[in-house]
């Protein structure tokens, strides 16, 4: 599913730091995966770079057998709607969009007619418990409730895989729960998902702990304790 090889990455914003260091990683079709580090770890480049927000100085990214690499950003922002969606810390939602419009953005830009996004985005809005709060606007949501719009929004487009950016950073611990559990149930319906946190709790939970430290991958540490028969996302309440 993803296959990184020798990814070096510097930036040259006055004197040259180099991030990334030679990293070489694969994920399979299906894994969920936590990355791990202290700030300054490369924790992030690594997880823009996989979701083709950044680019790469030297090595190669495949995703689903596609050659990442050099793309213009009309065809990097054509990938990323089609391959990758995104759940963020902050939620990343539009203030002046209700929880339906705001599911169903990933759609307006798929070219998908209003009246068939807005049917669709009620659809997920529905699986993840929301349905009743699709017309409430973000400042009317709680923190837990918005990170559940966040889902169904990246989900929404059917994506290859869900990159997860301290995505109960913003939360309280039982929400937090809440919302891990709903990942790994969209985990468990066969979704690859990457997830970056400080939380070991939540980096336990994960098949696979990737530890980086200044720019190398440190230790990848195999759980293999997540049970996906027990998930099922029909079951999201």
């Amino acid at each position: 599913m993803i296959k990184l090889e020798q990814i070096n990455k510097t930036y040259y914003t006055g004197a040259p730091l180099h991030v990334l260091k030679g990293i070489d990683l694969e994920i399979g079709r299906g894994e969920l995966v936590s990355i791990m580090g202290a700030s300054g770890s490369g924790k992030s480049t690594l997880l823009n770079i996989l979701g083709i927000l950044d680019g790469y100085n030297t090595g190669n990214y495949w995703l689903n057998g596609v050659l990442i690499k050099n793309l213009s950003e009309s065809k990097a922002a054509s990938y990323r709607n089609k391959l990758i969606g995104f759940i963020f810390q902050s939620f990343n939602l539009i203030s002046f969009k209700n929880a339906m419009e705001n599911v169903a953005l990933p759609l307006y830009y798929q070219n998908v007619g209003r009246r068939a996004r807005n049917r669709t985005a009620l659809e997920y809005l529905e699986k993840l418990g929301l349905k009743e709060w699709a017309h409430h606007m973000p400042n009317e949501l709680s923190g837990g409730q918005k990170q559940r719009v966040a889902i169904a929004r990246a989900l929404i487009a059917k994506p290859q895989i869900i990159l997860a950016d301290e995505p109960t950073g913003a939360l309280d611990s039982k929400t937090s729960a809440e919302v891990i559990e709903i990942l790994k149930q969209v985990n468990a319906d066969g979704m690859t998902m990457i997830i970056v946190t400080h939380e070991s709790g939540i980096a336990n939970q994960t098949d696979k702990i990737i530890r980086l430290k200044d720019g190398i991958i440190e230790q990848i540490e195999d759980n293999s304790m997540h049970d996906s028969s027990v998930f099922g996302f029909g079951n999201i309440k």
